[in-house]
């Protein structure tokens, strides 16, 4: 069994695009820029823009954080937005999500110029994907065919079993390893709480993706000898042995499903630290196509 470390493969990552963008500054160019949009007081939120600010910064990209009451307006949130798509300092923006009630976050996604969807979340973005164009990935299924990639783990022919189907993870990687490309071409199967035995699916999984929200769902039971194993949950279980009286753990029962995987990815350190990665190879991808490269 071969873990599958993610904060090694996100530095690597990170470090190439550095190199990247030192060498666009010694030449006196525009480097590339990362706007994200902070709505409210949501902790979890305020965490999420920071390390990805934080990341930015590391590698030399220029970024804001637009943190903003979560008493404003829809049409005022869209107002902002729609300076930034004309900004030519920023070629990336993401609203972080989820936003107050009040705000419809399908018009604030349908908002953000196609050619700056950096989360991959616009409706182009999704529909180019389907089709096979070239488009913005959202970002941890784009950081799961990375882990493939980095750990050069065949996919092609292979069965994919999904478990989930949110637009954030479940669709866009079941799409995404449906391509006819390298490091995709797969049988993928989707599954979700409808299944009446996802056991069934799960252990005809050459490569395993869980991505369903439920603490340690997946036992060794469930999976066969050999399967890769692709770990996408983060969930918060009591632990009194913890200081902090609790722990973080997967969708997947490491303990139990590592002893038969081939490859697996930890929780924490595994697909978590891809996520932000991605994040800002989509910004340099944007900032490419805008014009910047040149």
């Amino acid at each position: 069994m071969q873990i599958i470390d993610g904060k090694k493969v996100a530095s690597e990552i990170k470090n190439e695009l550095k190199i990247q963008i030192d060498e666009l500054k010694k030449s006196g160019k525009n480097v590339p820029g990362l706007v994200a949009i902070l709505v409210g007081d949501n902790p979890a939120s305020h965490i999420y823009v920071s390390s990805k600010s934080k990341a930015c910064q590391e590698i030399g990209m220029r970024s804001v954080v637009e943190k903003l009451s979560s008493s404003i307006s829809q049409n005022d949130l869209i107002e902002l937005i729609n300076k930034y798509n004309q900004d030519e300092n920023y070629h990336g923006i993401l609203v972080q999500l989820p936003l107050p009630k009040h705000i419809d976050e399908e018009k604030i996604i349908e908002s953000i110029s196609p050619q700056k969807d950096v989360d991959g979340f616009h409706p182009i973005s999704v529909g180019n994907l389907l089709i096979g164009k070239d488009t913005f990935v959202s970002c941890t299924p784009a950081g799961i065919q990375e882990l493939l990639k980095r750990y050069n783990i065949n996919t092609q022919g292979k069965h994919v079993v999904v478990v989930g189907r949110s637009n954030i993870v479940g669709k866009p990687v079941a799409n995404l390893l449906l391509q006819k490309n390298q490091y995709a071409n797969a049988i993928v199967t989707v599954c979700h709480s409808a299944a009446n035995d996802l056991s069934f699916y799960t252990r005809q999984a050459d490569i395993l993706i869980a991505a369903i929200g439920k603490a340690e769902m997946i036992k060794a039971d469930m999976v066969k000898e050999g399967v890769v194993v692709i770990d996408v949950g983060i969930n918060r279980i009591e632990d009194p042995s913890n200081k902090k009286g609790y722990k973080i753990v997967g969708d997947v029962s490491f303990d139990e499903v590592s002893k038969k995987a081939s490859y697996i990815t930890p929780v924490p350190g595994g697909v978590g630290p891809m996520t932000i990665a991605m994040l800002l190879n989509n910004t340099f991808k944007a900032y490419k196509k805008l014009g910047g490269w040149n």
